[in-house]
């Protein structure tokens, strides 16, 4: 499993979320498994999503996707968008 890790600024988080809620990209359909959104408790401008996926392809399609739609909201909704790309190599439940 991959993780698309997204981290960006927003000027105001509740406008961002309606905006992430409304789902322009369709997640499910673009293989995206499972979600995951935080705020950085020191700065709570600074927003951090994981999108889960079992296969490369939806990742990577996602991602161009994502940078598409970034080109028309950078500067607005959110800011200076930055991605990576994990590998999940173990989970333990404690």
């Amino acid at each position: 499993m991959q993780i698309l890790q997204i981290e960006h600024k927003v000027s105001n988080y509740d406008n961002w979320k309606k905006a992430f809620d409304s789902d322009p990209l369709n997640r499910k359909k673009m293989g995206v498994k499972r979600c995951q959104v935080y705020r950085q408790e020191d700065d709570p401008g600074n927003v951090i999503i994981d999108l889960y996926f079992d296969r490369s392809e939806n990742l990577k399609a996602t991602l161009v996707a994502l940078q598409n739609l970034w080109k028309k909201v950078d500067g607005t909704i959110i800011f200076n968008a930055k991605t990576r790309v994990l590998d999940i190599k173990e989970i333990v439940d404690l």
